[in-house]
């Protein structure tokens, strides 16, 4: 099936465009292999066929990995919007038969269970078997999941917004909770109802990297505050969160239905009286790239969990 006519006489395969989205995304062979589940020749040789009929090279290949050219970069976007294109008219003809069909990678936070996902994923398989979901963790919080969505690799993602939603993604509000400040018993301050912003000022605290969305919620209320903060450790998993607060490594900002899953003996929480500090959870897929069936499935269904959700 040809995709983009290159010249008078050759064509661009969407075999081809598939396989250099791959290498494009991995910056590698190898990976880009693995990935399409084909040999490191075959991707090899299809990339090589693609550069002869583009006339251009797409990447530079050396001793420490491979990097797109400007022409690969001019590329990448075109070629994702011509699977995205292929795949919606596989979709709509697939649909007029009632048959919904696709992979839909969703991306996940670590340690969040809002969503009852394992449930989902079963109610969605019994309404639509033919529809695969592919689940990825987020290795760069919030921040990372976005990045792959707007770059294609990801078709729907359930993201933090501290900013709330941007306009070139589709978005629904999945929950909301407020952030409590969390302390050991033993604290100065865990018999307080609340304290100000700015007594927080040279105690140390717990949280995630840059760019997880609590991180990002506690980082602008301080910014805003103009109180500096000092991170003395940060977890990827916020699930281990209290056990770290427990020893005495630091205080943190964490939200009740956290501490409803890992438990807060041991622990105390008190309310920030002059900020609002709050995790809002979204559910997010592009809003410039039309989506498929499949991945509209997944986004519905999602959307079908919000009323029952615990605020």
């Amino acid at each position: 099936m040809a995709a983009i006519i290159s010249g008078d006489n050759d064509w661009v395969e969407l075999r081809q465009l598939e396989y250099f989205l791959a290498v494009a995304e991995n910056l590698s062979f190898t990976r880009a292999a693995k990935r399409l589940h084909v040999v490191q020749s075959g991707v090899s040789a299809t990339i090589k066929a693609l550069e002869r009929e583009l006339g251009a090279e797409l990447f530079v290949r050396g001793p420490a990995g491979v990097a797109l050219t400007p022409a690969g970069r001019e590329l990448a976007p075109h070629a994702r919007t011509t699977i995205d294109a292929a795949r919606a008219a596989k979709d709509a003809v697939a649909a007029t038969r009632g048959a919904i069909r696709g992979t839909v990678t969703l991306g996940t936070l670590t340690s969040i269970n809002v969503i009852d996902l394992p449930a989902l994923l079963a109610d969605l398989y019994a309404r639509h078997p033919g529809v695969l979901v592919q689940l990825r963790s987020a290795r760069a919080g919030s921040a990372g999941l976005l990045r792959q969505l707007r770059d294609g690799d990801l078709d729907v993602a359930l993201v933090v917004l501290p900013d709330g939603p941007p306009a070139d993604l589709h978005t629904r509000l999945v929950a909301a909770f407020q952030l409590l400040l969390v302390v050991p018993v033993s604290h100065p301050l865990a018999g307080r109802e609340s304290v100000p912003m700015g007594e927080l000022a040279g105690m140390s605290f717990v949280d995630g990297p840059p760019g997880y969305g609590n991180r990002a919620v506690v980082d602008r209320a301080f910014a805003a505050a103009e109180v500096q903060r000092t991170i003395a450790l940060e977890v990827a998993d916020i699930g281990t969160t209290a056990t770290h607060i427990r020893n005495g490594l630091g205080i943190a900002f964490l939200s009740r239905f956290i501490l409803d899953e890992i438990g807060d003996d041991g622990l105390a929480t008190v309310r920030i009286s002059d900020y609002d500090l709050c995790w809002r959870l979204y559910v997010a897929m592009s809003a410039v790239r039309p989506p498929g069936a499949a991945t509209r499935a997944v986004f519905s269904m999602i959307e079908e969990t919000i009323p029952d959700l615990k605020r």
